[in-house]
């Protein structure tokens, strides 16, 4: 069962459901999503520097290059390019609560894809939402720090989960408090 803009308030109020800082529902509150805001940092591939990333071989170094977007100015997603994001709002969901994260449909329009595949949000998530950001534009996008990125829905499960999120030992992205590099080489 999807939650409904009344009951995503009311998970709010009580608590049930905890985002900070709550976004205006005035302009985020949908009939059954709310909308997230883009985060001032990001990490863009340096994809000049190895052929390819193998996963049972992983780099030493960082492949990642860390861009922190002054309050303001835009981070420009090139076409093709792919960037990771996240939320500026931290989000903490209970054991019987999943999320489903969704792009906005006036960003996809141009071109601009919010999630490759981390459209889950597990019960017991804590932490920012990375966003995995791509530009199938021809042209280049700029996006902004503190824009509508995303979309959050809510599913009340059947039942808690019985070892939510943040009582796994192999929840690679718990707490995380922003962007995020794939953590594929560490053993689950």
């Amino acid at each position: 069962m999807i939650l409904a803009d009344n009951e995503i308030k009311k998970a709010l109020q009580t608590k049930k459901i905890i985002i900070k800082p709550l976004p205006d529902f005035a302009v985020s509150l949908s009939a059954c999503s709310l909308d997230l805001r883009l985060h001032h940092a990001f990490e863009i591939f340096e994809h000049t520097r190895i052929s390819c990333y193998d996963i049972k071989k992983p780099e030493k170094q960082p492949l990642n290059k860390k861009i922190v977007v002054k309050k303001n100015d835009p981070f420009i997603l090139q076409p093709g390019e792919f960037a990771l994001a996240s939320t500026l709002e931290w989000i903490e969901l209970p054991a019987d609560v999943a999320g489903r994260l969704e792009g906005r449909s006036s960003l996809g329009r141009l071109g601009i894809i919010v999630h490759s595949t981390a459209a889950l949000i597990h019960p017991g998530f804590q932490g920012r939402i990375v966003l995995e950001l791509s530009n199938l534009s021809p042209m280049a996008v700029a996006l902004y720090p503190g824009m509508r990125i995303c979309a959050l829905s809510f599913e009340q499960l059947t039942s808690p989960a019985k070892n939510p999120y943040f009582k796994q030992k192999n929840a690679k992205y718990s707490k995380q408090k922003g962007v995020l590099s794939s953590k594929i080489n560490i053993e689950d």
